[in-house]
């Protein structure tokens, strides 16, 4: 077991989410940074399927009671176990009565736990995973709690004791976006606002999605737009005029305009941007993959 000594400003379990239920009104959910929780797993040889933890911000505490095989993910942060300084990206031992502490994420936002055997709490349709929007799966995680370690989702340990992963690009973030579906309904001026500003990560940003400050969007078209589907990425236009980016969590309909849709490689950075942080969208052929509902 692992006791949950502090679960800092926000800790979820997660997976691979819920893929396939969105026409019956269920969100994939899962790992906001899929490439950082992915990379967790496979550091400690642990199917792809296998939940981690997903913490948000740093000043997550946990106590093992026994022997087990640890990695830490995603933005890069202090990590100790007990006294001892451990690295990011590479695997270590933790023994029964070891703290594991995280502290503040130099840049980034979301960190990821990984044990070797998973995080074994039951499953909800399938998955592990906490959907803060639907309010699925096992709730957020809070002090005293006690999480299962798995038994049955690992494979071979891997013959690495660290993974190269490069520093963060810095403070000012690209992503790549398709435009459409529903960018005619803004007018020119607002479309050429979108591929060229640079916007600023708000602190209303969270796990269904990246609330953003700059230059508003203008529409085109006046009246109201029937509700759709949403998929990961999609930057939906309220009446506000300002892009809300859609993470995890989000909702799989939507009643505003979607201008475009961040590219799947893209998506973990969004889910690393922190509050304040500068985005600029840069527009890319139609034939690059996008997210599905699914």
């Amino acid at each position: 077991m692992i006791e949950v000594v502090r679960p800092g400003p926000l800790t979820t379990v997660q997976d691979l989410g819920r893929p396939g239920l969105a026409a019956l009104g269920v969100g994939r959910s899962g790992a906001a940074d899929r490439r950082s929780a992915a990379l967790a797993n496979r550091l400690v040889g642990n199917l792809d399927g296998a939940a981690v933890l997903e913490t948000t911000f740093g000043g997550l505490v946990l106590r093992f009671r026994q022997v087990a095989r640890v990695v830490v993910t995603g933005a890069p942060c202090p990590v100790r176990r007990g006294a001892r300084g451990e690295a990011m990206n590479a695997p270590f031992t933790v023994w029964p009565g070891d703290e594991l502490t995280l502290g503040m994420p130099s840049s980034g936002l979301r960190t990821y736990v990984a044990v070797r055997g998973g995080i074994g709490v039951d499953k909800v349709l399938e998955s592990r995973s906490t959907d803060l929007l639907a309010g699925l799966g096992p709730a957020a995680l809070s002090e005293g709690d006690e999480l299962p370690i798995g038994r049955d989702e690992c494979g071979p340990l891997p013959s690495v004791e660290v993974a190269p992963v490069p520093d963060p690009a810095g403070f000012a973030l690209t992503v790549r976006v398709m435009p459409g579906p529903r960018d005619d309904w803004f007018t020119p001026e607002a479309l050429r606002t979108f591929a060229t500003a640079t916007y600023e990560v708000t602190s209303e940003s969270n796990r269904v999605g990246v609330r953003l400050s700059g230059p508003e969007l203008s529409r085109a078209r006046t009246g109201e737009l029937l509700s759709e589907g949403m998929v990961p990425g999609a930057i939906q236009v309220p009446p506000s005029g300002l892009p809300l980016v859609f993470l995890a969590d989000h909702p799989v309909t939507g009643g505003y305009p979607v201008i475009g849709v961040v590219l799947t490689d893209d998506l973990p950075v969004m889910a690393q941007a922190r509050p304040g942080q500068s985005v600029s969208f840069r527009l890319v052929p139609a034939e690059l993959p996008v997210p599905t509902a699914a």
